[in-house]
């Protein structure tokens, strides 16, 4: 999601803040790199005038020019109105389903990931909030429409009403909502017909379930690949049934991003989440904040906070913390690890959350570290002994070859992934002393409990305190050149980067 204009953007920041003085025209000049940018992701144009006519008046004022890192402060302005951007008016953007039982609204053309999208979010109520929820599909057009959503329910645990034939969706609807008074529920989804083009006979089917329901919220689920037409769609179906917030889906194939910047401004509508990917738990809040942060290359933090929260055990993070603590990192401890990033996303996934990573994403990639590279270290793994596992040092050449060689992989693998078992040893013990005082055991509770970056942890969007940071770990920057250890399951980067060769 937005990998194609963050480079783009990283590109022409990174040059803004390596010229120190900066005159009026070099904003200007950097300005223009950001129009093309924008324009090239799909961005509107009105919206692009708009963001553009904004930041220069801002940033070309004598008090950004002439300050002491004027480039610096060109960027937090784009981020800044980015937030604005994506936010729109102030307001309070939170789904209104506290009532029970609370009815949704699903909405969209035919392809948009409408029906897998209504047990996304219904797998999301019931874990994250734990709403009892009840999925109800409208669709009596599409072949197995309502088999789809049933078995997804038995998937997800969660109950879609009884399936029956020559109902129309009204009747429907009005079953569900009887059932969801009944039963005791705090949600009822209704998974309503697509098309492939809006058309007078889907508006009014549509209008007709809103008039029984009442819905709280109508969420309108658009492909996000559409771009611009993604706008269209929201825009005509705000006009003619109302729509209260709008979902995008397949951002995870979306490098250009324009149809989230260009959602708000030109709607009015919120966007309310985001699909990435068709696993029922690939879906995430949309916040301008994060996102904002994400496209200008500063990371996501919180985000990869509630991934490792959602994939991991606090009762797991504090056995890890205890044995960090005493500087023990063995094999088994570097396999969870690997195998709680390819949970977590994936390498694509992570570098689009890690502040400054995205821009490197190309480089990283280039190098062979990905998720088959994952892979393969954890076949490595599997392939020792369990005293190999928790003994690294006894790996010999004899037991090399044998391992490599079980694995399917060359010698050569397997011994850059000793070196990277060792350099993360090495640092979870310099983190073990730092954390002696409790500060690494307050990091784990407040990433596994109550969430939360912990007190005294380093800004990570702030280079001069994460480069202190590196230097208090001996010139590593944790989850570049020393991975993330301490943090848990978030794993990180294991070993450094440089230790990557091409994949064969």
């Amino acid at each position: 999601m937005f990998e194609n204009l963050s480079e783009r953007l990283g590109g022409v920041f990174d040059r803004l803040t390596k010229q120190g003085a900066l005159s009026a025209d070099d904003v200007k000049t950097a300005l223009r790199e950001v129009r093309v940018a924008l324009l090239e992701a799909d961005v509107s144009l009105p919206v692009v005038r708009s963001f553009i006519k904004s930041v220069e008046s801002k940033a070309t004022g004598s008090a950004v020019t002439k300050s002491i890192t004027p480039g610096q402060q060109v960027v937090k302005i784009v981020h800044d109105e980015l937030i604005s951007v994506l936010s729109g008016d102030e307001g309070d953007d939170r789904l209104k389903v506290d009532t029970p039982p609370a009815p949704i609204l699903m909405v969209g053309l035919q392809g948009s990931g409408k029906t897998t999208t209504t047990a996304k979010l219904a797998k999301r109520f019931k874990e994250r909030d734990g709403k009892r929820v009840l999925m109800a599909s409208l669709d009596v057009n599409r072949p197995a429409a309502m088999e789809q959503l049933a078995i997804l329910g038995q998937q997800i645990g969660v109950d879609t009403l009884p399936i029956v034939k020559g109902e129309d969706p009204v009747a429907i609807a009005k079953r569900a909502k009887t059932q969801a008074s009944l039963g005791g529920y705090d949600i009822y989804m209704l998974d309503t017909a697509g098309r492939l083009h809006i058309d007078a006979e889907l508006i009014q089917q549509a209008a007709d379930v809103r008039d029984v329901v009442n819905p709280r919220e109508t969420l309108l689920v658009v492909d996000g690949l559409t771009g611009q037409d993604a706008v269209n769609v929201a825009t005509e179906f705000d006009d003619k049934i109302g729509v209260s917030g709008v979902v995008l889906t397949r951002m995870d194939g979306d490098g250009r991003g324009g149809a989230a910047l260009s959602m708000r401004a030109i709607t009015g509508k919120p966007i309310r989440f985001v699909g990435l990917g068709e696993k029922l738990d690939a879906i995430e809040t949309f916040e301008a904040e994060r996102i904002a942060g994400r496209i200008l290359g500063m990371g996501d933090i919180v985000a990869l906070v509630e991934k490792a929260q959602a994939t991991l055990e606090v009762e797991q993070a504090e056995r890890m913390m205890k044995r960090f603590q005493k500087g023990r990192f063995n094999m088994n401890d570097l396999k969870m690890q690997l195998e709680q990033m390819i949970k977590m996303g994936g390498m694509d996934s992570l570098m689009g959350m890690m502040p400054g990573m995205a821009k490197h994403a190309g480089k990283i990639k280039e190098a062979g570290f990905d998720d088959i590279m994952l892979r393969r270290q954890i076949a490595l793994i599997n392939s020792m002994t369990k005293k190999e596992r928790a003994n690294p040092e006894l790996m010999q050449a004899s037991r090399k070859k044998r391992v490599a060689k079980g694995a399917g992989l060359e010698v050569s693998e397997l011994n850059k992934l000793l070196k990277q078992q060792k350099q993360m040893a090495d640092v979870m013990k310099k983190m073990g002393k730092m954390g002696k005082g409790g500060a690494l055991k307050q990091a784990v509770k407040q990433m596994f409990g109550k969430g939360g970056m912990p007190e005294g942890m380093p800004d990570m969007n702030d280079p001069k305190a994460m480069e202190q940071a590196a230097k208090a770990l001996g010139g590593k920057l944790p989850g570049l050149g020393g991975g993330m250890p301490g943090m848990g399951g978030m794993g990180g980067l294991p070993g450094g980067l440089s230790g990557f060769g091409k994949k064969k």
